[in-house]
């Protein structure tokens, strides 16, 4: 009974997306600003600084904003050969108030944030003092600095976990915060086992931390744990929502062997099953168990989290991109099957999938406006909006690259997207989200990479109308 009445909520939803799909007026975003704030080297160390995309590089407390860069530090060897930079936004625009003055690493430092002007670091320093060293440990550690005053002192917290876990410099960390309650979370992967967690609650304490075990691959011709990496975080109310992509070695025998011969490497890695899990009280240290929310795994294809949102009345809404199939096995494993890429949304509650929607799909043979990443942002008065990259050519064969930006509105319906004006569209970024503390707004403020602009990280504040 309770399936059945699942499908029929979930049907009358999509029947009322299709009837109210044209009513909703198209946003009309603004340009305010776009500007660049630092380049980079490469690091040619498997990481770069949007690389922890599925947290937040970029966080805005009242009047402040924040970001954390990453410098390649000169002469030294990978993989621990990058620093953390702090920058700050104020009336004469980005400026540089911090770095890492010792520290080795190798990810880029994710930011939360609370509203009374707190501003937290997450930072990942080798433990290894031998700069030819390879890889080796690393010990997670928070800094938290003042965010009207980012230049001054710099308090270092020093996170508790179960036990003494063996982090090293390929942490996959997520870092998210409750702004409102004032109270954060930290996920760091150990292996291919597990993620520890942490969480620091509104006193300043450690007060509870815990394993997250991945989900368990019985089906594979050799059974694993299937490690969930580059998942979005939410921490509200103390309730914690994790969705996250496969990244294992290519389980499937005859396609790693087939992929062997393509590349001559002995691994590939899988990124094409979307897992989500949620604790409804993160101080009782339980998750329920794991959902897969969408796969490409008959035909090797690819999905990559984009972003999640939990509204006000407790629905959770997931955002990811997908490709179909990976072309170079096609010929071989699956003649029949066609490529399409497409950016995908749905709303679930207690697991349950309540609204399955494609907000845009490039179909091989029938259209090619192929999206990228995607991003929510949420307005004061809980509008949902999408903000998105589009690749590829349109109807006419014109060449598309550009951002768009597109409502969701209660039901699930969602009008026409509308360009967004930009100089150059950003291919790659995040957002000042409210998963990292910063608060609902009426502009959506971008931190990412620009078509054209090379190894450059840039900004933009749109004003969403």
């Amino acid at each position: 009974m309770r399936t059945f009445l699942v499908t029929c909520l979930y049907v009358l939803m999509v029947s009322a997306a299709v009837v109210n799909a044209g009513l909703s007026a198209a946003p009309g975003p603004t340009v305010e600003i776009e500007e660049e704030i630092y380049s980079y080297e490469p690091a040619n160390n498997g990481a770069g600084p949007m690389w922890c995309h599925g947290s937040t590089c970029l966080v805005r407390l009242g009047d402040d904003l924040l970001a954390s860069g990453l410098e390649t530090i000169p002469g030294a060897k990978p993989l621990n050969n990058c620093r953390w930079m702090l920058f700050h936004r104020g009336n004469e625009g980005w400026r540089k108030v911090c770095s890492d003055a010792s520290g080795r690493t190798r990810e880029p430092s994710p930011l939360v944030g609370f509203p009374d002007g707190r501003l937290f670091l997450s930072a990942n320093p080798t433990l290894n003092t031998d700069p030819n060293a390879y890889s080796g440990p690393a010990r997670p550690e928070l800094l938290q600095f003042a965010a009207q005053d980012s230049s001054g002192p710099v308090q270092t917290l020093i996170p508790v976990w179960s036990g003494r876990p063996m982090f090293t410099e390929h942490s996959y960390r997520s870092f998210a915060a409750d702004g409102r309650n004032g109270e954060l979370i930290l996920l760091q992967n150990v292996g291919y086992t597990h993620a520890e967690w942490t969480f620091l609650d509104h006193r300043g304490q450690w007060s509870v931390q815990g394993q997250l075990k991945w989900p368990y691959g019985a089906e594979y011709a050799k059974p694993q744990p299937i490690r969930v990496c580059y998942p979005n975080v939410v921490l509200r109310n103390r309730e914690v929502h994790f969705c996250g992509v496969s990244d294992i070695i290519e389980p499937n025998e005859p396609w790693r062997a087939f992929k062997k011969q393509l590349t001559g490497q002995e691994w590939d890695y899988d990124f094409r099953r979307l897992f989500y899990t949620w604790s409804s009280d993160i101080t009782t240290s339980r998750f329920e168990p794991w959902v897969e929310i969408a796969s490409r795994d008959k035909t090797c294809g690819w999905i990559s989290p984009d972003d999640l949102w939990v509204d006000p009345n407790g629905r959770v809404h997931i955002l990811w991109t997908e490709r179909a199939i990976d072309e170079r096995l096609r010929a071989r494993f699956f003649p029949g099957a066609r490529q399409s890429y497409s950016l995908c949304y749905v709303v679930i509650r207690a697991g349950e999938v309540l609204l399955r929607r494609t907000l845009l799909a490039a179909e091989e043979g029938l259209s090619n406006e192929r999206p990228g990443r995607g991003r929510f942002h949420i307005t004061p008065e809980n509008r949902l909006f999408v903000f998105f990259y589009v690749s590829g050519s349109d109807a006419d064969g014109r060449s598309v690259s550009e951002n768009r930006l597109l409502e969701i509105l209660p039901d699930g319906a969602f009008g026409e997207s509308v360009r967004v004006p930009l100089e150059k569209p950003f291919t790659e970024f995040m957002t000042a989200t409210v998963r990292a503390g910063s608060p609902p707004a009426q502009t959506l403020d971008l931190l990412g990479t620009r078509q054209g602009s090379g190894a450059t990280i840039s900004f933009a504040r749109i004003r969403v109308n």
